[in-house]
């Protein structure tokens, strides 16, 4: 339930209702003077000049080996692995009663169990070990910045924070008057109610000992990465989460560094409350600033955006030049984009009346709000309560639609802000990806750790505050990253250059190329992959000028390889997604299937879960575009479908007896299979100038 009561647009009634709840909760004479003190804010002054001046260094006493691995992989290999992890460092784990730390974190990524302990348990309670079947080859932890200082105070007994009304009820030494499950997430709110403020009774004058701290947590992360760090086996990445939402929209990012010198403090939201200010102070102190510090920032959870994640700039009512401006810098700052976690696939969706073409029935898939919900248009404008599975949904909040406003910002522009790459992650709250195989989800938050929590089909906080749907949660994604060697400057350069893909948690290896002149029998090539490279261009490139007189589509290549780990399912289909914005400015979408079969295809027995039937252990195929137009700008990404399995809720329903099965278990609305994938970045076609 992570982030569903974070920074709510609803402030003041949660106070309110906060207040009188912990009134009836406490003991002795409350006055609503003492918890107005109790409760003070520190309103943020929203300047960022004192952070410019942040240093820019790197913590390492000894560089690690900056030697040329030994195994090189001229075509480049896909390394899998994790961009979006959090531990008990982030507010809304530890509220959560997570206890992993960052070196935790890092071990169950190398293959260490991981027990699933959570704070309170008793002391002789035995959980579950977490393990990995095969190592993650890279990893990030992402902590948010947002009360980073104020989680570690409230459980420092030796802080002057530790026995403050908002510290006791966030550890949760106060407990209202609300159902089991409830408590957690009151916890969560008791930060979430000051937004963009921080806490004066917390933080003390001017918010030093919130920033202090926070400073001390970001060093030991930092140390904790580069210990772990282990060049040609092993990349980690200093990395952390910048939680913005805007009226119960969300706007959140994480920052990946490319090295060991990074900025001495992570900046928030409360100091930056508008994307481009981050991006901004990111491009200034490292990107621009530095020449030994890269970054980039990586968007996720678009699909609770409420159109907000990618508005386009020319929408916005601001002088041309200061549109083309903050397109420049998203361009420059944002290449990639999360298309897949626990919290739902960011893909598409059907029915969206702004959108031209046919029904794409695969995104149905992992959606939080049921596929087969009618949901308001935003259409050229943007919502709120997204994050709250409420108002308007547009298709700036899918990745698929963003990629053809992209196109039509270059027209409007002269830049594309939405030239985004694709990965997936996990978004894991208790330090361990969970993207390993649907039968073994642990649940992603803690407070789910039990089967029953995670089948819970509605969760709704008294007050309005929150609402979610635990059952509607999946294990999440993987990120893949092609590149010769399994190193920071390698896996950042693939980051950069978009060679990337995402995939809902299998091992799928997609790959995807373009050119004019590819002959179109490549596929049957021992050495189909450098002559792709040789005369093509790969996934997150552009095509280049087709040659004088070539007036046909070009000439696409799609492959992909199935997960080769014990219980991974076969391949069904590729299929080729395109974009485009026709003369009136609609935008459009069309789906090719490429290769594969779905006429005998595998199927998922639902009495039992066995796979039967068809299906292929890789696949490639040459394609292209019928009805390619040499005067319209389009993108293409590919899209490679395993045959169908049971979604983990079904599995899970099966392992009770029938009588025991909850509610969510006969929910006609929530599917019983599903088609894991993988999306690759895209290529993208522009017409001669």
């Amino acid at each position: 339930m992570s982030g569903l009561a974070r920074h709510f647009g609803v402030k003041k009634r949660l106070f309110y209702f906060l207040s009188a709840s912990m009134i009836l909760a406490l003991v002795g004479g409350s006055s609503a003077l003492w918890l107005r003190f109790e409760f003070k804010r520190i309103q943020g002054d929203n300047t960022l000049s004192v952070w410019n001046q942040v240093s820019v260094t790197t913590l390492e006493d000894t560089a690690k080996s900056s030697a040329p691995c030994t195994q090189q992989y001229p075509e480049k290999r896909a390394w899998f692995g994790d961009l979006h992890v959090h531990t008990a460092a982030s507010y809304d784990a530890s509220s959560f009663d997570v206890t992993t730390t960052v070196d935790e974190a890092y071990a169950f990524a190398r293959g260490a169990t991981l027990p699933m302990r959570l704070r309170n348990d008793p002391p002789d309670y035995q959980p579950v070990a977490l393990q990995l079947s095969t190592p993650l080859d890279f990893m990030a932890v992402t902590d948010h910045a947002e009360s980073l200082g104020e989680t570690r105070l409230c459980y420092k007994e030796s802080s002057a924070a530790y026995t403050t009304l908002p510290c006791r009820f966030y550890r949760g030494d106060i407990r209202l008057p609300v159902d089991e499950r409830m408590q957690s997430l009151l916890r969560l709110a008791s930060f979430a109610l000051f937004g963009n403020d921080r806490s004066a009774r917390i933080c003390g004058e001017g918010g030093t000992l919130c920033r202090n701290e926070a400073l001390k947590v970001w060093t030991e992360n930092q140390r904790s990465t580069e210990a772990w760090y282990d060049p040609c086996d092993f990349t980690t990445f200093h990395a952390y989460e910048y939680t913005l939402a805007k009226n119960a929209a969300n706007l959140h990012r994480n920052v990946i560094f490319a090295s060991s010198t990074v900025p001495q403090a992570p900046l928030s939201s409360k100091d930056a409350p508008q994307v481009e200010e981050m991006l901004a102070w990111l491009d200034a102190v490292c990107i621009s600033g530095n020449p030994n510090c890269g970054a980039l920032s990586i968007p996720h959870n678009s699909n609770w955006s409420s159109g907000r994640m990618w508005f386009p700039y020319s929408n916005r009512d601001i002088p041309l030049e200061d549109q083309q401006a903050l397109a420049a810098l998203r361009a420059k700052t944002e290449p990639l984009a999360e298309i897949m976690q626990i919290k739902g696939d960011s893909e598409c969706r059907n029915h969206i009346a702004s959108v031209v073409g046919p029904t794409d029935d695969l995104c149905d898939f992992e959606k939080l709000r049921p596929a087969s919900t009618v949901i308001e248009d935003c259409d050229e404008d943007f919502g709120s309560g997204g994050m709250m599975l409420k108002g308007c949904t547009s298709r700036y909040n899918f990745v698929r639609y963003a990629l053809t406003a992209g196109l039509s910002e270059e027209e409007e522009l002269g830049i594309n802000p939405f030239k985004l790459g694709i990965i997936a992650s996990s978004d894991s709250h208790i330090g361990a990806t969970t993207s390993a195989s649907e039968d073994a989800y642990p649940g992603a938050h803690g407070n789910d750790r039990d089967l029953e929590a995670r089948l819970i089909d509605k969760i709704t906080v008294p007050g309005d505050i929150a609402t979610g749907s635990p059952v509607r949660f999946n294990p999440g994604g993987l990120a893949g990253i092609y590149a010769t060697e399994n190193t920071r400057s390698a896996l950042f350069e693939g980051m950069q250059q978009r060679e990337t893909f995402g995939t809902s948690g299998p091992r799928i290896a997609p790959r995807f190329f373009a050119g004019w002149q590819i002959e179109p029998n490549v596929c049957n090539r021992a050495d189909y992959l450098s002559v792709a490279y040789r005369d093509g261009v790969p996934m997150g490139a552009d095509l280049p000028a087709a040659p004088t007189g070539i007036q046909h589509s070009p000439v696409f290549v799609a492959s992909a390889s199935r997960d080769p780990l014990e219980g991974g399912n076969p391949l069904q289909r590729l299929q080729v997604i395109k974009g485009w914005i026709d003369t009136q400015g609609r935008a459009h979408q069309a789906i090719f299937d490429v290769a594969g079969d779905t006429s005998e295809a595998a199927s998922a027995d639902l009495a039992n879960c066995e796979i039967s039937g068809r299906g292929f252990s890789q696949l490639c195929a040459t394609w292209q575009d019928p009805d390619f137009d040499p005067q319209r700008a389009a993108v293409y990404y590919l899209r490679v479908i395993e045959t169908p399995s049971c979604r983990w809720s079904h599995q899970a329903c099966l392992t009770l007896p029938e009588n025991e099965r909850p509610d969510s278990c006969r929910d006609p609305a929530l599917p019983r299979q599903i088609h894991e994938r993988a999306w690759t970045s895209p290529i993208w076609y522009r017409p001669p100038a």
